[in-house]
């Protein structure tokens, strides 16, 4: 595989839309981006998109768009995002990513915080969901859809009709590419807070090019790579890593046709990079166990035995063990069992990296001894985004890694991590007292996480300060690892631990909806019926479950209740945020009963 790099500098490109029209000069007729239409992957060349992006800056400046004037993009993973975000850039406009799951409401109020003026809709049915916010509509001066929508205001036009006028131009609009200031506001991104109101993180072009070129220093990318990419464009992490990333190295981009399609398309794109979050793993992982477990007692000792020894070359690969003979083995156990699973992958991942949320170290465990290399990371939209980060020749599956290259950390009162670096944001939009709780006099940012470093500068997350459960004896419990431990879990889809306050900790438990149809049938149980969340035979197979997942944790983190909910928690109904994060206060008030009664009596 080509292993020379092609890194356009900080030099060469001080602004994103420099960076964009220098990796044009260098590879115009590479393919830049894949995505699927008309029944097919389709290749976009650098050359063409440029070309692409020149017809939406020429209609974009007909609508009198100014530099510093926003632009929202409510679109999932496709060219179009692109074309969106680069025309902007170009012109000196600021983008706002608006997530295609988030509720109306919450987008109505984005939009009209960040003063959006122009707004690109990709389906039919995101155009539906928006109407209750009309009035917010309103104040847009255009809006522009991917596909044909009802009851049409003056100002919606779909983006063959809006680009009709620049594509009848004779020549073609240039590319337009202000001169533009490295420490301008490029764009604002919205946190889907678990409390409040969210809010709108200020990034600069110099914020994100510094942060992506210290992350290229630890784990280098090639114009040999070819990224899939599906966790949403609006997701910093993805964003950065798996859009802009790309972009300054030279390397490829598919977009994936959906979460749903996320294993048909490995298979057909086959990727050598992929950024992704724990639940992705969590999921696969889930399959994986619950298949092994209807094999037979044969294959599930090969399989064991080759997760454990694929770990084991792992760790004297990392130099944290020595090597055994039994080692000779792994190569053949490997063709045997990971060589299988990695081909459902595409078989050609050189690397993944998992960031958003903690990874267990049993799911990391056994991708890494089956030959998948997971790379954790570490960050938050507000340091755009990557503090820290593993890689291939440093790799502590129970750390999130060393922070990058430039990037100050510091533990503070209660265990908190801060930090400082030039990718740290330029504070929040129109909200000048979050920004000061957020960044200290010093420029230090306090990331809410509590943490500990180890002497070779790998950092672990140990807790959240906002989440820290605090029982009745004075007992601090962070609840995300026993979260984790039990989400592993084939009966299980959801959970939070609770106890704030109580003499012991509990659990509110969304079930695998096909489990619990299994269970209703083995108890003679009606699944139909709604008595099934309260059946006492079914929170006890429950429970035995949950014992068995956190059996390695302190007997006061022991979970003593367990209550049954019976709809799952989705940004739809406000009871997850958009990178599908619980919201810890709204579930608590929704589940107020069903907590009253698991400490009834105490």
């Amino acid at each position: 595989m080509e292993r020379d790099l092609d890194i356009i500098s900080l030099d060469d490109a001080p602004t994103l839309a420099h960076a964009f029209h220098e990796r044009v000069l260098r590879t115009p007729d590479r393919v830049a981006w894949r995505d699927w239409r008309n029944g097919g992957w389709t290749d976009h060349s650098w050359r063409d998109s440029q070309d692409a992006v020149a017809l939406w800056q020429n209609r974009m400046l007909a609508d009198t768009l100014q530099p510093g004037d926003r632009i929202g993009i409510l679109c999932g993973n496709r060219w179009e995002w692109v074309l969106a975000d680069q025309a902007a850039q170009g012109l000196g406009l600021v983008s706002v990513p608006l997530y295609t799951n988030d509720r109306a409401e919450n987008i109505g109020w984005i939009l009209q915080d960040a003063g959006v003026r122009w707004l690109l809709v990709e389906t039919a049915e995101q155009w539906e969901r928006l109407q209750p916010i009309r009035k917010q509509l309103q104040t847009l001066s255009r809006i522009v859809t991917l596909e044909p929508v009802s009851s049409e205001p003056p100002q919606v036009m779909t983006l063959n009709n809006w680009l009709a006028p620049a594509r009848a131009l004779q020549p073609l609009p240039d590319y337009i590419l202000e001169p533009g200031d490295p420490m301008s506001l490029a764009t604002i991104v919205y946190t889907s807070g678990t409390t409040g109101r969210p809010k709108g993180v200020m990034l600069s072009h110099h914020n994100i090019l510094w942060d992506l070129h210290a992350a290229l220093k630890r784990v280098p990318a090639y114009p040999s790579d070819l990224f899939l990419s599906f966790l949403p464009l609006s997701h910093t992490l993805e964003r950065t890593g798996g859009y802009y990333l790309p972009l300054v190295s030279g390397s490829t981009v598919a977009f994936s046709r959906s979460v749903a399609q996320l294993a048909d398309d490995l298979l057909e794109i086959r990727p050598t990079v992929m950024i992704s979050v724990p639940r992705i793993f969590e999921r696969v992982y889930s399959k994986i166990t619950a298949k092994i477990v209807s094999e037979s007692k044969l294959k599930q000792r090969l399989f064991h035995r080759a997760v454990a020894l694929g770990w084991q070359r792992f760790e004297w690969q990392q130099g944290r063990a020595k090597w055994s003979p039994g080692l000779l083995l792994q190569p053949l156990l490997d063709r045997l069992v990971g060589s299988k699973i990695r081909a459902k992958l595409g078989g050609r991942l050189r690397l993944t990296v998992c960031g958003g949320a903690p990874l267990g170290e049993e799911v990391a465990r056994l991708f890494i001894g089956l030959g998948i290399p997971i790379l954790q990371g570490y960050g938050l939209t507000e340091t755009s985004p990557v503090i820290s980060v593993n890689t291939l020749e440093d790799n502590l599956p129970s750390s999130v890694g060393r922070p990058l290259p430039g990037v100050e950390v510091y533990i503070g009162d209660k265990d908190e991590l801060l930090t400082r670096s030039p990718a740290v944001m330029l504070g929040y939009w129109n909200n000048p007292e979050a920004t000061a709780r957020m960044i200290d006099e010093d420029g230090w940012l306090h990331t809410g996480d509590q943490v500990a470093i180890d002497q070779q500068g790998h950092i672990r997350i140990t807790g959240r300060l906002k989440e820290i459960i605090v029982l009745a004896n004075g007992e601090k419990v962070p609840p995300a690892d026993m979260e984790n431990a039990i989400a592993l879990d084939e009966l299980i889809d959801q959970v939070m631990v609770i106890g704030e306050g109580r003499p012991y900790l509990s659990a509110l438990v969304v079930p695998n909806p096909d489990a619990l149809q299994e269970i209703a049938r083995e108890l003679d149980l009606d699944p139909a019926n709604h008595a099934i969340y309260e059946a006492e035979p079914v929170k006890e197979l429950l429970m035995e479950h949950i014992e068995q997942r956190t059996q390695g944790f302190p007997g006061y983190a022991r979970i003593r209740q367990v209550a049954i909910v019976a709809q799952p928690w989705t940004p739809d109904n406000g009871l997850m945020t958009p990178t599908l994060k619980l919201r810890r206060d709204r579930i608590l008030q929704q589940c107020h009963d069903l907590e009253e009664k698991l400490y009834a009596g105490h």
